[in-house]
């Protein structure tokens, strides 16, 4: 997969004519490289010093939580998890209401978890922190959450990617936070690592967070849109690459595209 992704980024580059922003870019492979949470719900990402005893944002819960859960568990840290869908809502209840006992389930590949799933034996309340807000690049918008297709999936969406980018599909209010204003709420500088799986609004957070000089060290993120691959996916996607590669962050190779793993370059 990650040789498609290369093939379609040189490609476009040479249409838009700026190829030469990766004539010399490498896709860099790391060997502390780790994977944490199951098949479908979980991430790649750099096994760092920094990550122990840390707080770091987790942008998308859906009804998945094996990667917070793992993180929260190796690194004794605190994840703030962002999400005002419904059913994640019910899901981070159902967490919280069994912490400290111990998994007797394996994990399912289709990203429904059972709570019975997780690993909860080590953790407290204080390891988990929930938003229940739509993480956008402007705070305290009332804007409409778009459903998806399927009304099986869970994943609700800003700006609709999921319906062609249409206004009239069926949707829920939300209100937006930005990553600066919940920095602030917990009195955060930044933080080591941001989770960002918020369906296409990623585009616009990476943009605010770059812009305001929020960088975390290590950004996880899935461009979904990256899944049609439509011309506007293209233009919107290679926007924010060349803003990453511009602001120093190196783009691991994971083998696991469209979620992506970029560190930031000391």
């Amino acid at each position: 997969m990650i040789d498609r992704i290369k093939d379609k980024i040189n490609f476009i580059y040479s249409n838009y004519k700026t190829k030469s922003l990766l004539n010399n870019y490498k896709f860099e492979k790391k060997k502390n490289l780790i994977r944490l949470g199951s098949v479908y719900g979980g991430w790649n990402l750099l096994d760092k010093k920094n990550l122990i005893n840390s707080t770091i944002l987790s942008c998308g819960l859906g009804e998945d939580a094996s990667f917070d859960i793992e993180f929260a568990k190796r690194y004794n840290a605190k994840v703030i998890i962002i999400d005002p869908t419904p059913r994640s809502k019910t899901h981070y209840e159902k967490i919280i209401g069994n912490i400290g006992r111990q998994k007797i389930k394996s994990y399912n590949s289709i990203g429904q978890q059972d709570i019975d799933c997780y690993d909860l034996s080590e953790l407290s309340k204080d390891n988990f922190f929930l938003i229940d807000r739509a993480l956008y690049n402007k705070d305290n918008l009332e804007v409409k959450f778009f459903k998806p297709p399927n009304i099986k999936e869970i994943s609700h969406s800003i700006n609709n990617w999921q319906n062609n980018y249409s206004n009239s599909t069926d949707s829920i209010i939300v209100s937006t936070i930005t990553i600066e204003t919940i920095l602030k709420q917990f009195n955060l500088i930044t933080v080591p690592l941001i989770k960002l799986d918020i369906e296409g609004a990623e585009i616009e957070v990476l943009e605010d967070i770059l812009k305001k000089n929020l960088r975390p060290s290590q950004i996880c993120v899935e461009f979904d849109e990256l899944n049609k691959f439509t011309k506007k996916a293209e233009i919107r996607f290679l926007k924010i690459l060349k803003l990453l590669i511009e602001n120093k962050y190196e783009f691991i190779e994971t083998n696991s595209s469209p979620n992506f793993l970029f560190n930031k370059i000391d």
